[in-house]
């Protein structure tokens, strides 16, 4: 049997199983099936390792891609949620109904924030070129000068001192150091007042800076005026709220917001590569708090309302820079009297105005025209988080003017000095009193 032919269906097979077939079976060379030839040696040892690492490739669990379609789903379902209209819209409202042109520039849509990226780029090109050939000439003129700053005299063991412990040395280790250094301790308390103010910024660079801003708010400042006082929201704000949502885009407003978020951006970006001060994470995030209500107010088209808050705000910022650049420029009554009026300006605006006008309409107003719904809520509630810290910041400013006219920096009718003194000597004693009040006025002496 093992040598013999097999018959299966009437014909013949070569014993063995055949590696050869008939030519009837269509499969041999005559039927165009492989040519005899050699037997085929054994595969390379690469290609059986090869070929054993894809049969276990196949034979891999499919974990991997269960995985990315749940990360997926979840993605998917985030989205979903982040620009649901329940959220954002009133009842009854649509994205959809939003995608009709209106008037002018058609309705806020989300998309249109990417167009502030590359404005921000060109904010941060003119501020460069701004700082070179505009504010650093007048920063000559007025008598700033270009000088690096006095450099420490290189010392490791200090150096190590000033970074891993401490700037401000006490006694103890003053007197440690002199028998370490054999220093005087005068000595070394002069290498660590110029190892401090190596790391300051320039009194140059900050006037280039504070004048960008002032010019920047200035401008902007007066653009929001002449825009609102064109608009029927400015003399009626209960306007803010008629046909909500459907208020169309106009060319001015448009601009008007673009313009206030990119110089916000870049203000965000420029903080990298700025030189880095103390108040860094604070500014930081006030930027991006102030970007995140921009934005939040634009997609959510509380545009009208939007503009009202963002020329309200800059009445008071462009006295504030103009106040630094006074300093800077060692104007110091000049700039007392400068920060009097920011002083001023700023509790009115951010303590009268914004509370009982602002308000009183995205509370009240809006509740009786439109109604509440979920985003209402958070926009509503980041504006009130807003004033808590117009409150904190204000008796900070107010603090440090009444500082400003005791000291007799600003001129004054010499009768008032008395009861400023005694007011401020009540302030002081209200604030010790309170919850928490020596930590604030303790804080306010680094100011």
């Amino acid at each position: 049997m093992g040598g013999e032919a097999r018959w299966v269906g009437g014909e013949a097979r070569p014993p063995g199983g055949g590696g050869l077939r008939l030519a009837r079976d269509g499969k041999g060379p005559e039927g165009g099936g492989r040519r005899p030839g050699p037997a085929p040696g054994p595969p390379p040892r690469g290609f059986l390792w090869l070929r054993r690492q894809l049969r276990l490739w196949r034979r891999r669990p499919r974990g991997g891609s269960k995985m990315a379609a749940a990360v997926a789903g979840a993605l998917s379902l985030l989205w979903g949620w982040l620009w649901s209209e329940r959220f954002w819209l009133p009842q009854n409202v649509s994205w959809a109904d939003l995608e009709g042109p209106g008037d002018g520039y058609g309705y806020p849509r989300a998309r249109h924030i990417l167009s502030v990226f590359p404005v921000a780029a060109g904010i941060f090109s003119v501020r460069l070129l701004f700082e070179r050939f505009i504010a650093k000439p007048c920063a000559l003129h007025v008598g700033i000068q270009d000088n690096d700053p006095y450099l420490a005299q290189p010392n490791a063991i200090l150096e190590k001192v000033f970074i891993s412990i401490t700037k401000y040395p006490d006694e103890k280790r003053l007197e440690g150091l002199s028998k370490q250094l054999d220093w005087d301790v005068r000595k070394i308390q002069c290498w660590f007042r110029h190892r401090r103010n190596q790391d300051k910024p320039p009194t140059l660079t900050k006037f280039c800076e504070s004048m960008w801003r002032f010019t920047f708010y200035l401008c902007i400042f007066c653009y929001g005026i002449k825009f609102l006082w064109s608009s029927p929201w400015f003399w009626d704000i209960r306007q803010c709220w008629h046909s909500y949502p459907y208020q169309p885009l106009t060319s001015g407003l448009y601009y008007y917001y673009i313009m206030e978020l990119a110089f916000y951006w870049s203000l965000m970006f420029s903080q990298f590569i700025d030189i880095k001060r103390k108040d860094f994470l604070i500014m930081f995030v006030h930027h991006l708090a102030t970007i995140g209500l921009i934005t939040f107010s634009y997609i959510n088209n509380m545009v009208r309302v939007g503009t009202l808050i963002m020329c309200l705000h800059d009445a008071s910022d462009f006295l504030l820079e103009a106040a630094k650049l006074a300093n800077y420029a060692k104007y110091q009554r000049l700039c007392d009297t400068l920060f009097v009026i920011f002083s001023a300006v700023f509790v009115v605006t951010r303590l009268g105005i914004y509370p009982f006008w602002i308000l009183n309409t995205t509370f009240f107003e809006s509740w009786e025209i439109i109604g509440p719904y979920p985003s209402w809520w958070l926009f509503n509630g980041l504006l009130l988080i807003l004033q808590f810290l117009h409150v904190f910041w204000s008796y900070l400013i107010v603090r440090i003017a009444f500082k400003a006219l005791i000291r007799g920096k600003v001129t004054y009718p010499g009768r008032i000095r008395p009861r400023l003194c005694t007011l401020h000597s009540f302030l002081t004693s209200f604030l010790f009193s309170m919850p928490g009040g020596s930590w604030t006025v303790s804080s306010l002496a680094c100011v």
